[in-house]
């Protein structure tokens, strides 16, 4: 691995080069599909008994199929365990991100008069079912769990489910327990990866099935739903973490070097750019990323290295702002933070990004852990026709219309005409003499 941070030119990059910058790890699935059809398989024939051997094989954690669920007493230890100021500052984001979908909410029923006597609008319901997955490999992760959780539990769904990959000695992170203790969910099952996503589509002697997954994961897991997308819903597409620290020339460039860091350390199969064009603003942040990585645990400094002096990450120097702002939307990044002294400034300008993050005061950990938004966001470009994850993911909407005797007649009267032209005896019949005759009796 190179020890120098890659600096990507735009003015001088060739169309192909340029387009590698925007490719991201889970770009080509093809050889985590053929990987992981064999283990969905066996879930699907061996139910708990694949989910206790794949925990051992692939988690190295002991794991036995009359123990996949979390029990009271898993929930209760873990609030014994867990250190004051962990618990304080969950429930603080816990309230927070609460706030904010309990706003985002919408109302169950709307109707607008569309015509005169004709009204229409949307009835809004909660889905039956969810699994929320929170992944551990790298690290462990209560914030997903209260990130995909909570706008669950506002949405008012009624089975939600975790799934995680088991710890040392067949453990769930106690975090993770109480993070879904307090967002009010108590199915906690001990699977990750493919086999985890598999078992919640498939249904075990445990786990119930679910009609959807949502959460980040590794391109296994993002494979595993690709897979079985036709038995349940994949929900947002949610992979490796990605980020761009957009800089203009106002910017600290040891700030954004510091920002940068954020989402590279989550392993090495994330991406992670600053954009800018200033050239000062580059070199500082070059300059200060070695002082950084001297404050990081080794793990975290070799994932960070291994991202931003690999081929999804470092510093691309743009010719203008122009450029900087059009190479952020083309590349549609999962997170995207402005640095500026005027932050507002760029914003109207950026058209795809799973979430923006805005002035110095604003970094990536805040949107992550404690702002309220939702840190589930689209990855690999998906941001260019996806959002975040929140209520709406939750919840479905029926289409209401209603429509009153004086508004039928005109309705009918061009409705007949179009099912007339396409060819649709039977549309036309039903809003015909025929109806009217019916009508009167």
């Amino acid at each position: 691995m190179a020890d120098s941070v890659n600096i990507h030119r735009l003015a001088g990059l060739a169309p192909e080069a340029r387009a590698a910058l925007l490719k991201r790890s889970e770009a080509d699935l093809a050889g985590f599909l053929e990987r992981v059809r064999p283990i969905v398989e066996a879930v699907r024939l061996e139910g708990d008994v694949a989910l206790a051997r794949f925990a051992r094989e692939f988690d190295k954690s002991e794991v036995t199929p009359d123990a996949i669920a979390a029990t009271p007493a898993d929930f209760d230890a873990a609030f014994a365990g867990l250190e004051p100021d962990v618990l304080a500052a969950i429930e603080f984001a816990v309230g927070n991100i609460k706030k904010f979908h309990e706003a985002q909410k919408p109302e169950e029923m709307w109707l607008k008069e569309i015509r005169p006597g004709a009204f229409a609008g949307d009835r809004v319901r909660p889905i039956p079912s969810v699994a929320c997955y929170v992944p551990r490999g790298k690290g462990s992760f209560p914030s997903v769990v209260m990130m995909t959780t909570i706008p669950a539990v506002v949405a008012g769904v009624k089975d939600i489910a975790i799934i995680t990959p088991p710890g040392p000695g067949g453990k769930i992170d106690a975090a993770t327990l109480v993070a879904a203790r307090l967002a009010g969910v108590d199915k906690v099952y001990k699977c990750g990866g493919a086999q985890g996503i598999a078992a919640v589509a498939y249904g075990t002697e445990t786990i119930g099935r679910a009609v959807k997954v949502v959460g980040p994961g590794s391109p296994f897991v993002v494979a595993a739903k690709r897979l079985l997308a036709d038995i349940i819903d994949p929900g947002i597409p949610a992979g490796p973490s990605e980020a761009i620290i957009l800089a203009d020339g106002t910017a600290d460039g040891r700030l954004a070097a510091l920002d940068l860091l954020i989402e590279a350390e989550h392993g090495p199969d994330s991406s992670a750019y600053l954009v800018t064009s200033s050239e000062a603003v580059a070199a500082a942040a070059a300059a200060a990323l070695p002082g950084y990585w001297a404050k990081m645990g080794p793990q975290r400094v070799e994932f960070s290295r291994a991202v931003l002096c690999g081929p999804r990450g470092g510093i691309v120097l743009a010719p203008d702002f122009d450029a900087a702002i059009a190479f952020v939307n083309d590349y549609a990044p999962e997170h995207l933070e402005i640095l500026s002294d005027e932050p507002f400034a760029h914003l109207g300008r950026i058209e795809h990004a799973g979430e923006i993050l805005l002035g110095k005061h604003t970094p990536v950990t805040l949107g992550n852990f404690v702002l309220g938004p939702d840190a589930v966001l689209p990855t690999s470009r998906a941001a260019l026709t996806h959002s975040p994850l929140s209520v709406f993911d939750f919840m479905k909407r029926t289409s209401v219309g209603y429509v009153t005797a004086p508004a039928y007649p005109e309705l009918a009267r061009h409705a007949r005409v179009l099912a007339r032209y396409e060819g649709f005896d039977a549309h036309a019949n039903a809003i015909s003499e025929i109806r009217d005759g019916l009508m009167k009796r």
